[in-house]
């Protein structure tokens, strides 16, 4: 799982020009990757009309990718302000980097193929 980090930082860094935003990024996709995460994520992604992406993510065939606006169209104006707010990093600088990361982080998390439980 660190590769999996270590990808989005160095991503994301390249894209910002900073270094240091580690523990940041870290932390929020930990928190969209925990059973409780997941389950909201699904549950986004089927209101959106995209809830194919995120069931290939955790059952166990291939990942389907996401674009950066299906993303944004799964995410909720406050997780997205949350993730700006904690990196200080514009939105058009992080959710290309969480596009990219975020199904093998979710497909990491479900190695069973099954959402996790989120109680």
């Amino acid at each position: 799982m660190a590769g999996l980090f270590d990808g989005l930082l160095n991503t994301v860094e390249q894209l910002a020009g900073q270094a240091g935003l580690g523990e940041m990024l870290n932390q929020h996709l930990s928190e969209l990757t925990s059973a409780q995460g997941i389950s909201n994520l699904a549950a986004q992604a089927e209101q959106a009309g995209l809830g194919d992406k995120v069931r290939s993510w955790i059952g166990t065939g291939q990942n389907l990718p996401i674009s950066v606006d299906e993303l944004r169209s799964i995410l909720t104006n406050q997780q997205v302000e949350a993730l700006v707010d904690r990196t200080g990093l514009p939105a058009s600088t992080i959710l290309p980097a969480l596009a990219q990361f975020l199904p093998a982080a979710v497909d990491q998390h479900t190695p069973s193929g099954q959402a996790p439980n989120a109680g």
